[in-house]
């Protein structure tokens, strides 16, 4: 496998994972960065752009036709069978990732005074009073405790994204259980009520704050609302299978959640379609719109950076997180079985924690997964922020196997 970029001595064994996931566990296009008390420490990427760019050579899923002759650099240039290689710009939708870097927007917010988490999220939005969600406090909205995980009328893509049906909906919604009292995973209501509460606040969605405040001023390639001069960097997403080599680390969802998925009347199923049919996530129009709760697009590269840039110095001197709001962050609020993903969960003011739904590199860690295989996370103690995004979509929820090679990977390099 030709694999581009750049590893710090000490860092190899990341290196060596993320060979492996191409070779053992059918990744096709991939990136993974790491930083390290504010320092770039692993930053690398290979295979296709497109995931139907390339495929396995045989059915031991050894390799990419990418991998074939022709060299993958960073120059650009087209691998034998002329599949464009993923290059060191590529970016990707990364699905529920997206959530852990809009979840930090409302923590700033309330780091800079503007948003008091024991407040009512109807102080700020009156409309959202409705239903028996009038004691909602805003740590639990962010924490999967609102109550509103799925619609009783699921909305059509192209009302998901015009950023106030979303909104309205869940304004408008019964919550299914007493909010604050139990959690569940609001799988695609999550963006809708993160946006809202951001544009009641700073009157800016929370796209265009993010855009201005955190990921322009860093030099981010992170968007939650694609601009049209970046969609020539995105490659094709698509779901895949693991080979057969795979064995044991096939992904395997619990018999449970499956189950519950299958049903169209759980809540499981209706959580994950309030957007109803779900969206081509290569459609450009999808991309190209302000979804938090999914459709944030970007490189391994700016997730790790972000992340990075949470807990420490950044060349410049940006730090975003006091110490203060990165202890807050890593505050559990939530766990125990989730009415929505069924398994044990445990969830901050936004972000999940490390737990067995969704293992991270330590206690200290908060980030958050994305479905089918992105994952992103900051750990305090180590001093660590990592990215990880491929075009590969597993059947993995929160725990696939490539992403936690990797970052069993880094947990051995410390």
């Amino acid at each position: 496998m030709e694999i581009q970029g750049e590893v710090t001595e000490g860092f190899e064994a990341v290196r060596d994972a993320f060979v492996r996931n191409f070779e053992v566990l059918g990744d096709r296009g991939a990136a993974v960065a790491v930083y390290r008390d504010g320092r770039k420490v692993v930053d690398l990427w290979a295979g296709t752009k497109d995931v139907d760019g390339g495929h396995p050579r045989g059915s031991d899923g050894a390799g990419t036709e990418a991998s074939v002759g022709g060299s993958v650099g960073s120059d650009g240039a087209g691998t034998e069978g002329g599949a464009a290689p993923w290059t060191a710009d590529t970016a990707q939708v990364v699905r529920s990732a997206t959530k852990g870097v809009a979840a930090a927007v409302p923590l700033l917010l309330h780091q800079r005074g503007l948003l008091d988490l024991d407040a009512p999220v109807g102080a700020h939005w009156p409309e959202f009073k409705a239903g028996g969600k009038e004691r909602v406090r805003v740590r639990d909205l962010l924490a999967h405790r609102a109550g509103v995980p799925a619609l009783d009328r699921p909305l059509t893509p192209a009302l998901a994204a015009d950023g106030e049906s979303g909104p309205r909906a869940v304004a408008e919604q019964t919550a299914f259980w007493q909010p604050g009292t139990d959690h569940g995973y609001h799988a695609q209501t999550y963006g809708w009520l993160l946006s809202e509460l951001v544009l009641r606040v700073t009157g800016m969605s929370l796209g265009r704050w993010l855009a201005r405040e955190v990921t322009g001023p860093l030099g981010l390639d992170f968007w939650i609302g694609l601009p049209d001069a970046e969609a020539g960097r995105v490659g094709r997403v698509g779901p895949v299978e693991p080979p057969a080599s795979a064995g044991a680390l096939r992904t395997r969802p619990r018999r449970n959640v499956s189950e519950a998925y299958a049903d169209p009347h759980s809540l499981t199923r209706r959580a994950f379609a309030a957007i109803d049919p779900l969206p081509d996530e290569n459609d450009p129009a999808y991309r190209a719109a302000e979804l938090p709760a999914s459709a944030g697009i970007g490189t391994a590269r700016a997730l790790a950076g972000f992340y990075a840039a949470l807990l420490d110095d950044t060349e410049d001197g940006t730090r975003l997180f006091t110490p203060e709001t990165a202890a807050l962050a890593s505050k559990e609020l939530s766990s125990g079985p989730d009415r929505v993903l069924v398994v044990n969960t445990r969830f901050g003011p936004g972000h999940m924690l490390h737990g067995p739904a969704s293992p991270l590199l330590s206690p200290a860690s908060f980030g958050h997964p994305g479905r089918g295989g992105s994952l992103a996370f900051a750990d305090a103690e180590a001093g660590i922020g990592f990215g990880y995004v491929t075009n590969s979509l597993a059947k993995s929820v929160t725990a696939d196997p490539r992403a936690q090679a990797l970052v069993r990977a880094v947990r051995a390099s410390l």
